[in-house]
């Protein structure tokens, strides 16, 4: 939503849709009394694949990997005098395109009441624009942004992130933009914002900055965007992420915490904690201990209020905000369930209202609709065989019968999935841990090994594998008759930060064992054989599926390693590999020889070995995420140690895609069929020969 019609006050609503029509997509927008009607009339605001016409560029609208990501970055209705107030519109964006589907992107503003780029090089408007590069950028006023962005030497740090924000005023150069905060060169990366809580009691305005040291640390300053004082550091562990909603401190722990101020009693926080204090409090909480003041940390008696604390089976996953209520997202045992809480009085402690019971085999989201005005939702529901329908719902009235305003829309049934099942099961690791996996199949299926299945995995960076629709997988795999499975091993974040923190870097190995634990539980399981078993992941999925290659080549007979990780010796030096570090370890030190090189598939392809399975690799001559390279090498390598031995590798490079390996729907399909049709072949004997 991005904001009202000046003439009608409805709401505006935006998306971003592809079809077979328009495979790049277009930006289109209706209202929403339109969006509530049953055949929605929608203007076309930006179309993609007409732009990529015109200037004879791959364009991809990119959005960022973060929560509820919508692709664009919007000028706040508080800081632009022409938007008309909370009841008005956003005026102004900034799209991030990429060209053939890269990480790095142009920045180009948008006009929303033209329907048109800001033209830069007009005198009359001189519009925010930037090359391409891996830039971040946030309004800081209507003429003003606070800008990362590659200009010149040292200005991006060896992951290849920003190391600079620039306070950049429309009209001119951004080299001559005054830098106003700076990491170092060995940082991942650094940032700066806003965040607007003025519309919420005791809310403020706050500026933001971030310096990431590493993937996983950071330290955060924080300054009432009204005040002319220096930013505070704030006394959390680098750990940790915080956010603001009203008065209140957000904070979510990644590691157990101890704050040792007069308020907090001596109590230690456990890792995985969703808590919450009086921003300002803590503030100066942070300020006195930065400045070695005891008697103000002394005099510092803060009050903690926890929402969420984990058990051994149940994990924070992320929060929603309206205007008065905080909806959080929790796993119990991958099973996702939701809790609402109302803003107390005055902007008081949130008080729980209501929730659901037990968890589900489901995917739900509610996404505010306009959080500075309403309580309204967007709540969107789907499974592994059910797709997303949408409905209109009232966070004020959730328990009650009419929570539910109206019934949206729902996506067609993509697959027949009339006898399908899903079910969760559990499989036992090397070292006895509890692995718990989903899968799907047809009912009444004989348990006789001959079903061919697919496992999936990734098993990093506290990624959470769940349900949601798998149109694909319906498509290209259960409709044939197969058994599809996720595997929710160690690495990823099912059970919180314990389960991501326990398999890195020395410990990696946790998570191949997983993988192959419910590789053999199935196999156990009459499910299928060896022969009958196929596995895929990719980018560090690629990485546990190159693993699988080289650790448990007997397990399985088809391998789908896409846009991989495979050569850990040189990882840190290609393209981001060096913001990894702390995920995997450093090559450069004894990490290489103490545990790296032991999964690093590159190394570790058993040149005596007469037979591997059947492999696939595939990757993006634009991926400037994890460089090709890693997939030519091995594939490479395995061609050459190969000759006269029965290894089977196949492999293909898309030269447009990025890291995500297709640059429109168009090659979407090409790739995902590729990969299923590859696999199914192969589980069925049905390969061409070479």
């Amino acid at each position: 939503m991005l904001g009202y019609d000046d003439k009608t006050g409805d709401m505006l609503l935006y998306n971003f849709w592809r079809d077979a029509n328009s495979p790049k997509g277009i930006w289109r927008k209706t209202t929403m009394k339109q969006y509530q009607s049953e055949n929605t009339e929608w203007q076309t605001v930006l179309d993609l694949d007409e732009l990529a016409r015109e200037e004879d560029i791959s364009w991809v609208w990119k959005t960022h990997n973060t929560f509820r990501s919508r692709g664009y970055t919007a000028l706040p209705r508080k800081l632009d005098p022409q938007s008309g107030g909370p009841m008005g519109r956003v005026t102004r964006v900034l799209l991030n395109l990429s060209r053939g589907g890269a990480d790095a992107t142009y920045l180009r503003e948008f006009d929303l009441l033209t329907e048109s780029f800001v033209d830069p090089l007009d005198e009359t408007q001189h519009g925010f624009s930037l090359p391409e590069a891996k830039t971040r950028a946030s309004y800081k006023s209507r003429d003003v942004l606070l800008v990362g962005a590659d200009t010149g030497e040292d200005s991006m740090t060896s992951s290849g992130y920003p190391r600079t924000v620039r306070e950049w005023k429309r009209g001119t150069k951004i080299e001559d933009a005054p830098i106003v905060f700076e990491v170092e060169k060995t940082d991942v990366s650094c940032g700066q914002y806003l965040i607007d809580e003025t519309h919420r009691e005791g809310g403020e305005m706050y500026e933001v900055q971030t310096r990431t040291i590493s993937f996983y640390d950071k330290h955060t300053f924080v300054r009432k965007q009204s005040s002319s004082d220096p930013f505070v550091k704030l006394a959390v562990p680098d750990t940790t992420s915080v956010s603001f909603y009203g008065r209140w401190m957000m904070i979510r722990l990644k590691d157990d915490w101890e704050p040792k101020d007069n308020g907090s009693d001596d109590r230690t926080f456990k890792s995985g904690t969703f808590l919450y204090v009086d921003a300002q409090s803590f503030i100066d909480f942070s300020k006195a201990k930065e400045e070695g003041n005891d008697d103000a940390v002394k005099n510092c008696k803060l009050d903690y209020h926890v929402i969420f604390e984990p058990t051994a089976t149940t994990s924070y996953s992320g929060y929603s905000a309206t205007k008065s209520y905080l909806i959080v997202y929790i796993l119990n045992d991958v099973k996702e369930q939701l809790k609402f809480y109302k803003l107390g009085d005055g902007g008081g402690p949130f008080v729980e209202v209501s929730g659901d019971e037990e968890g589900q085999i489901r995917s739900v989201g509610a996404s505010p609709v306009d959080s500075v005005t309403s309580d309204l939702v967007f709540q969107t529901t789907s499974s592994y065989i059910s797709p997303s329908s949408l409905v209109l719902a009232d966070a004020a009235k959730i328990g009650q019968d009419d929570y539910v305003v109206s019934e949206l829309k729902s996506l067609p049934e993509m697959f027949d999935s009339t006898d399908l099942e899903v079910t969760q099961k559990f499989a036992v690791s090397k070292d006895g841990t509890k692995i718990p996996y989903f899968m799907i199949y047809k009912k009444g299926m004989k348990l006789d090994g001959t079903t061919p299945t697919l496992l999936y995995g990734y098993g990093g960076f506290e990624v959470s594998l769940g349900p949601r629709y798998v149109t694909t997988v319906g498509i290209a795999w259960l409709e044939r008759g197969g058994v599809y499975v996720e595997a929710n091993i160690r690495g990823g974040g099912e059970y919180g930060p314990r389960w991501h923190q326990v398999a890195l870097k020395e410990n990696r190995n946790l998570c191949y064992e997983d993988f192959i634990a419910v590789g053999e539980h199935l196999v156990e399981s009459k499910v299928c054989t060896p022969q009958t078993l196929a596995c895929r992941g990719g980018s560090n999925g690629g990485l546990l599926t190159g693993n699988m290659l080289v650790q448990a080549p007997e397990l399985f007979n088809a391998i789908h390693i896409a846009v991989p990780l495979l050569d850990m010796k040189r990882y840190s030096k290609l393209l981001a590999g060096a913001s990894w570090m702390a995920e995997y370890g450093d090559p450069d030190t004894d990490d290489w020889e103490n545990f790296l090189h032991k999964y690093s598939p590159y190394h570790n392809i058993d040149l005596n070995r007469e037979k591997y399975p059947n492999v696939l690799v595939t990757t993006s001559t634009r991926d400037d995420r994890v460089h090709p390279a890693h997939a030519r090498k091995m594939v490479k390598k395995l061609w050459d140690e190969g000759k006269g031995k029965d290894w089977p590798v196949y492999y293909y490079e898309n030269i447009e895609g990025g890291h995500g390996a297709a640059a429109d729907s168009r090659q979407e399909a090409f790739m995902t069929t590729l990969s299923y049709d590859f696999m199914w072949r192969a589980l069925t004997n049905s390969l061409p020969k070479n």
